[in-house]
């Protein structure tokens, strides 16, 4: 039995031009028959996989349902995450989606999965990116504020969510975490943030992270081990494809 993590996967099979204009470097050519191939190759019927969203391109649930289809289709029991171009998944509507899926897919969202003596909890998450104004040498020197509130208001939302899911798996006897986020754990400004002082305060063991996608992202955030907590990024481009075994 192991533990697999990736994120944005961004597929469009029922939104095929839309992501043609965003994704247009060469790692995406044909990245969903690369990454079915890996995981063919490496993961188990027994194995647990972890999506750690943007999942689909699609705008609704109809404009998905091949590419739910897709993951569900892929080896092992796979765990979504909420990403932030998932407009086909209502945070509220979580439950409705699980009893969709029912044996297919997991939805995970104000509620944690267990993983031996783990538990799996994590919501989207959120980080300010700007826009940041920079000097002639490509220096930082200032951010618009009235994004940084909204940004503010939306880490307090998806933090108390993130508790959520810490305390669901607490109160059934659970004292071992990893935790996943759809965004970064920190901004580019931060070196820590109320998700990675979350993490310490739960003890999780690791953080798994997402959409910083793209080379001039891939180490926006923290990578490695930092107050005994190791943080991993998994964008599919950043693993190029290939899933990273978590545990």
């Amino acid at each position: 039995m192991a533990l697999y993590a990736i994120g944005d996967l961004h597929l469009h099979f029922q939104t095929d031009l839309r992501a043609k204009a965003q994704l247009k470097d060469r790692v995406w050519k044909n990245h969903e028959q690369k990454f079915r191939r890996n995981c063919d190759s490496r993961i188990q019927p027994e194995d647990t996989l972890v999506l750690a969203g943007d999942h689909s391109w699609g705008r609704n649930l109809a404009e998905c349902e091949q590419d739910l289809q897709y993951i569900a289709d892929l080896p092992g029991r796979k765990i979504l995450l909420r990403g932030n171009h998932d407009m086909f998944w209502d945070a509220k509507k979580t439950a409705e989606l699980n009893r969709l899926y029912a044996g297919k897919l997991n939805f995970l969202q104000d509620n944690y999965y267990p993983y031996g003596d783990y538990a799996l909890v994590g919501t989207k998450g959120h980080c300010f990116e700007g826009p940041f104004y920079l000097n002639r040498l490509g220096q930082i020197v200032g951010w618009s504020e009235e994004n940084e509130k909204r940004s503010e208001k939306l880490v307090a939302r998806e933090t108390e969510r993130l508790r959520t899911s810490f305390e669901a798996a607490k109160r059934d006897g659970f004292r071992r975490f990893i935790m996943f986020l759809h965004f970064p754990p920190t901004s580019i400004l931060e070196d820590d943030s109320p998700f990675t002082r979350m993490a310490e305060e739960y003890g999780a063991e690791q953080v798994i992270y997402a959409h910083s996608h793209g080379e001039s992202r891939f180490y926006d955030s923290i990578h490695g081990e930092k107050n005994g907590v190791r943080y991993s990024l998994v964008s599919g481009d950043f693993l190029r494809w290939d899933p990273l075994r978590i545990l």
